[in-house]
């Protein structure tokens, strides 16, 4: 099978012509050095230059990381070798290393040390541990040094590249070459070492625009690659993929098969000519450098060729063209294994395979295993790996019946096998684009997936979908079609099809009730498997998840890519790999699998038998749907309904309890849920009146609020009580509540705040209160009606108290709030003078309008006009809150309707200073006298002073908030 070469562009970073790039191996960076002086560090994820060092004014021509000391070591044509610290920027080190230019760099994978190349013909040593001492001088080549590498299966070895046209090996400890490749015509450019251990090749590429490949054991040619336009400027052996890339100064970059040296892909990008290439262990990455900047690109596929055998417990896989296999049972008991830690698996190789593995497949009984790449199959015995049969094929796939299988020539035509012979080859209507097994055989073409009999071929069902992967559970009545970005659960009904297939009864797409779908899912599949009827999967953001029953449940979160490899039942654990083939596992009861599986199909006898078999701890994973189904428990089945919104549930459940804990639960919930009307019956039930009150505020509804106000009037909940009245505008109802409880001091005040009508009746209460307890604080207090002197301004406010009182009480819609002016825009009582004046507004006296002051049993309004309690400060208004409802009502006052406004005293700016207060025994004084022609009779300072007051007055007056208060009306005595 060709090699699935996915070439996709990561980064594209223009920049002046670029000498050398090279790779991170636990960073996401790619390091290139520039003509001009520069070397830039590119994120090749977020697309940012993360880092930029000026090494100098002359070319960069080589640049490596030093990953183990957070270095960059640079070369170039100042002769000189420069060391940077990449975290801090700083240059850690520099030395003159040469007597020329500086061509290239490498770095030891684990001595401390350097190699260098240089246009004087020689290679040094450099040691960093002992002060950048040059330890060894390589001399032999008689021209520019313009390559070195060092041989990845031995690092004591190392090859060169230069323009005296050879290619030169040598070892450390010897100044002199161990032999030399001689053969190409001109000089060569670039050398590289062949990673797998299979194969003792080299590959150079020179200016005669060939590249040769090398068997250095045998120092002979054993091929060579034409096709470039001009000289050869770099040439690089990928270390896992069996590819070779060599670019030119065509601008191209070719591709080529390892094995077989078939071109596989040629890359342009037109930036000009190609002068560098890295690649890197691990990692499908390849880094481009051009003459107009450096490219990334990610080659191929990073699923490694890999299979388990979950009946036999064991894994095989392919590490380049070496088959190993590893077995779980000789780990002995998993029970003290982590669930994400690697396995010390004892691995075993079992021999090498003929063709490049791309990939491993057991069959489901797990006898034979397939190797499929290079555009061939070969089927082995999984257990001693002897050849039972192979053949040319795109594609290969096993069927549910371990001794048949299936392959796609061409894209045209597929061919069915059975024990290892050709049963049936036919061409599908539509092509075929990729074929895929188990309990049916299907085969994708463009825009749709049909899906066929294995046995007869009959065509089944076709598909408008596209998948990338098809899982088949083990009784084959469960299907998952996986595409690009989400996934589809089908079942399959084999008896319909039966029918449909005996009756002939099928249209041009196969039988149309072969599937049901059960659910979508939008979330990309990697890797996946059915356990029973739970699919287990692994996606896109790297979490391992599995589906049952249109629930979604995640085992674990993974810190790296990973593909699933198989569930063993007899250990309950779920096996994973990477694509450097750590194997890890993490613990999934079958047996909670198998009671999910049994809750969501509604076999609850199943449930019930399968449950004593699961573990105490595990029977509180959040399965909570399941467990809501199958609970007796009230309790319990009450509180899974609260935590999984299952209001209805909940609300039958609270109705049978009728406890109010279970009601005040639920409203909070309901509130959550915006489902209002439900909260209010919850509310009511708990008899939270608080929160009735915060309900009946937010949606504005006036009959809730008084029904409130008057229940928790009833109940002695006077807070919410006097609060619910206050927002209605009911103040005549406040200040009753604050008598009832016997707060007269607050009652005195509020009165003079917003009622002052009711000052004098208030005060006689506050009089008869002080009267057993200090008679001289008593009579301290004056009443505005015996002492109108004392209040200037009190007329007016009970004016304006009469005047805005229709207001107050008035309903306004919710559209009159950007039109209400606010507090501190209105003049209550030069409104009402200007009224008055105009003959709109007629007051009526307080003998004649007792009935106005007496509210208790006048019908409130049904829409609520609540009143926000005034800020700190001379506020003259408190506006009334604006809620939706419907237009406003004409007031019976002559005035014209206003918005609502609960009224207050004149503002400390309209009152005069107060004059002291009256003797204990006051006498009536004229208004002359009052305005200052004469004062009334202080009491005298030995009868009445400040501290006989404080001993005698025993009034508790913590509840008043003085910042509410207007101390310059408050009452003084006078020394």
């Amino acid at each position: 099978m060709p090699l699935r070469l996915d070439i996709k562009r990561k980064l594209t970073a223009r920049s002046d012509r670029v000498k050398s790039v090279d790779l991170h191996p636990t960073e996401p960076w790619m390091l290139a050095s520039l003509y001009n002086g520069n070397v830039h560090v590119w994120n090749h994820e977020s697309q940012q230059l993360v880092k930029s060092f000026e090494v100098c004014d002359v070319p960069v021509r080589a640049a490596r990381f030093v990953p183990r000391k957070n270095w960059i070591v640079t070369g170039s044509d100042d002769m000189q070798v420069r060391v940077f610290n990449y975290n801090t920027l700083e240059r850690a080190h520099a030395f003159e290393a040469h007597s020329d230019y500086v061509r290239c760099i490498i770095v030891h994978p684990t001595q401390p040390y350097i190699l260098t190349g240089s246009d004087d013909m020689l290679i040094k040593l450099w040691n960093w541990e002992k002060q950048w001492a040059c330890q060894q001088v390589f001399e032999g080549h008689t021209h520019y040094v313009m390559q070195i590498v060092f041989n990845p299966k031995d690092n004591n070895t190392f090859a060169s590249a230069s323009l005296d046209r050879t290619v030169k090996v040598w070892q450390l400890g010897s100044s002199t070459p161990n032999f030399t490749l001689d053969g190409h015509e001109k000089g060569v450019n670039c050398v590289d070492y062949y990673y797998g251990g299979d194969k003792p090749y080299l590959i150079s590429g020179a200016d005669d625009r060939l590249v040769k490949i090398w068997d250095y054991q045998n120092k002979t040619c054993v091929q060579t690659l034409e096709g470039h336009a001009q000289n050869i400027s770099s040439v690089c052996f990928h270390p896992a993929l069996p590819i070779l890339l060599t670019g030119s100064e065509d601008g191209t970059v070719r591709i080529w098969h390892s094995g077989t040296y078939r071109l596989e892909s040629s890359l342009n990008y037109g930036l000009e000519r190609v002068w560098t290439i890295a690649c890197m262990r691990g990692s499908n990455n390849v880094a481009l450098g051009y003459d107009e900047g450096s490219i990334m690109v990610k080659v191929g596929r990073e699923e490694p060729a890999v299979s388990m055998d979950v009946n036999g417990g064991k894994i095989i896989w392919a590490r380049h063209s070496e088959i190993q296999q590893a077995n779980l049972k000789a780990m002995g008991e998993t029970e003290d294994v982590k669930d994400g830690e690697r396995l010390p698996l004892v691995v075993k190789d079992m021999g090498s395979c003929e063709i490049y593995p791309q990939t491993v497949a057991h069959n489901p009984n797990g006898r034979f295993v397939v190797v499929c790449g290079d555009g061939e199959y070969i089927i082995y015995t999984s257990m001693a790996l002897r050849n039972k049969a192979f053949g040319s094929a795109q594609e290969f796939v096993w069927a549910q019946d371990s001794s048949e299988y299936a392959i796609r020539e061409g894209s045209s035509t597929v061919k069915v096998f059975k024990n290892f012979k050709e049963r049936k080859s036919f061409k599908p209507e539509y092509g075929a684009e990729g074929i895929f097994g188990g309990f049916l055989l299907g085969v994708r073409s463009v825009g749709s997936m049909t899906f066929y009999d294995w046995e007869s071929l009959e065509l089944i069902r076709r598909i408008d979908i596209q998948p990338r992967h098809v899982f088949w559970s083990e009784s084959g009545e469960l299907c998952c079609l996986a595409t690009d970005d989400s996934y589809f659960i089908l079942r399959y009904d084999a008896n319909v099809v039966s029918k449909a297939l005996g009756a002939k009864d099928l249209s041009e797409d196969g039988c149309e009730d072969a599937f049901t779908v059960l659910g979508e899912v939008q979330e990309s599949v990697r890797t996946g498997l059915w356990v029973g009827d739970c699919f287990i999967y692994t996606n896109s953001v790297n979490r391992v998840n599995y589906y049952v029953g249109g629930e979604i449940v995640t085992v674990s979160h993974l810190d790296r890519t990973m593909y699933l490899l198989g569930y063993v039942a007899r250990d309950n654990r779920l096996y994973l790999g990477d694509k450097e083939l750590n194997v890890v596992s993490y613990s999934l009861l079958l047996s909670v699998l198998e009671y999910q599986t049994a809750v969501m199909r509604g076999d609850f006898e199943t449930a019930d038998r399968v449950l004593p078999t699961i573990p105490q701890q595990y029977r509180t994973r959040g399965f909570k749907h399941q467990a809501l189904a199958v609970s007796t428990d009230p309790e319990h089945r009450f509180d899974l309904a609260l935590q999984l919104g299952d209001l209805e549930t909940a609300l039958s459940l609270a109705r049978e309890a009728g406890a109010q804990q279970k009601w005040r639960q639920l409203s909070e919930l309901a509130l959550n849920m915006g489902q209002l009307e439900l909260a209010q019956e919850c509310l009511h039930h708990a008899q939270d009146y608080g929160g009735l009150l915060l309900l009946a505020t937010s949606s504005g509804n006036a009959t809730v609020m008084k029904q409130v106000a008057e229940t928790a009037d009833e109940l002695g909940r006077n807070n919410v009580s006097f609060l619910s009245y206050f927002m209605l505008g009911n103040l005549e109802k406040c200040l009753d509540i604050l008598i009832a409880t016997n707060r007269i001091p607050e009652a005195a005040f509020f009165a003079r705040t917003y009622l002052p009508s009711r000052v004098s009746s208030v005060v006689g209460m506050w009089r008869d209160l002080l009267k057993s307890k200090n008679q001289k604080a008593s009579a301290s207090l004056a009443d505005p009606k015996d002492y109108p002197n004392l209040f200037p301004g009190h007329l007016e406010s009970l004016k304006t108290e009469q005047f805005l009182k229709p207001e107050r009480l008035a309903q306004l819609p919710a559209s009159a709030y950007s039109m209400t002016p606010a507090n501190h825009d209105r003049n209550p009582i030069a409104e009402m003078k200007a009224d008055e004046a105009s003959g709109r507004f007629n007051y009526v006296p307080e003998e004649d309008s007792k009935v106005l002051n007496n509210v208790e049993d006048e019908e409130m309004p049904e829409v609520m006009a609540p009143t926000s309690i005034p800020a700190k400060g001379p506020s003259p208004l408190i506006p009334t809150q604006a809620v939706p409802t419907q237009p406003p009502q004409q007031s019976t006052a002559t005035a014209p309707p206003k918005p609502a406004y609960v009224p207050l005293v004149p503002t400390p700016a309209s009152v005069p200073k107060m004059p002291p207060p009256p003797s204990p025994a006051p006498t009536p004084v004229s208004e002359a006298k009052a305005s200052g022609e004469s004062k009334p009779k202080a009491p005298s300072k030995s009868n009445f002073s400040d501290e006989s007051l404080d001993s005698d007055l025993d009034i508790d007056l913590d509840d008043i908030d003085p910042s509410e208060l207007n101390f310059d009306d408050a009452l003084s005595l006078e020394d």
